[in-house]
């Protein structure tokens, strides 16, 4: 799809509507399993991949994926319209729901308040944390990045020597829920371990698809 095609006036429009709807409560009431939700891509393919660990070993439950034609183009803040519905549709395939879902990409942390994380969580009515490992819009003061004076991500150094990654509520999860969420699964790379193994299984798929 060309770029220029795409009704951006339209889909701001829609992403403002969509924002009205996010929840920042937290809407889960236990926090056994965390699923890592990445995406990766060949010339004409989206490779979505989940990877649900248990919270406290980090052990691999369940991985599902789902290959798709692409069919929006990459523009930034934008995103969800590329990648939510690859996202869905792989989770539609769990055998397991998830307590919480941790996206790469942002939640709130986004222009109109409606990043990958928010969207993915609005159509799957799951609690959703974004996570990014650049900023796409607002202030970082301290550990805290702001859109105005609001309070819409933190800031998370992870490993030494590394970059900091940037989190955000999607859905139905506090900014201080996806903090506390996402430190609980780090371990020794820089990503939470259930993106971390969802990056690694979204390779290998990609890898498998180059090969024939």
């Amino acid at each position: 799809m060309n770029a220029c095609v795409v009704d951006l006036t339209k889909l701001k429009d829609e992403q403002r509507r969509l924002a009205r709807k996010v929840d920042l409560i937290d809407g889960f009431s236990k926090l056994d399993t965390v699923a890592g939700c990445d995406i990766a891509y060949t010339d004409d393919k989206v490779i979505s991949v989940i990877v649900v660990c248990d919270i406290g070993s980090m052990k691999v439950r369940e991985a599902k994926h789902s290959v798709m034609d692409i069919r929006f183009p990459y523009i930034a803040g934008f995103l969800s319209y590329r990648e939510a519905v690859p996202t869905v549709e792989t989770y539609h395939k769990l055998e397991l729901d998830p307590d919480v879902m941790i996206i790469e990409g942002n939640g709130i942390l986004h222009p109109r308040k409606m990043g990958l994380a928010s969207h993915v969580g609005l159509l799957t009515d799951k609690p959703t944390i974004g996570v990014s490992k650049k900023l796409l819009c607002g202030t970082p003061e301290k550990n805290t990045v702001y859109i105005g004076k609001e309070a819409v991500g933190k800031v998370l150094d992870t490993k030494e020597k590394a970059k900091p990654i940037y989190l955000s509520p999607g859905h139905k999860v506090s900014l201080k829920s996806s903090l506390s969420v996402v430190k609980s699964c780090l371990k020794e790379h820089k990503l939470p371990e259930p993106l971390h193994l969802a990056h690694k299984y979204a390779m290998k798929i990609k890898r498998n698809l180059k090969k024939g």
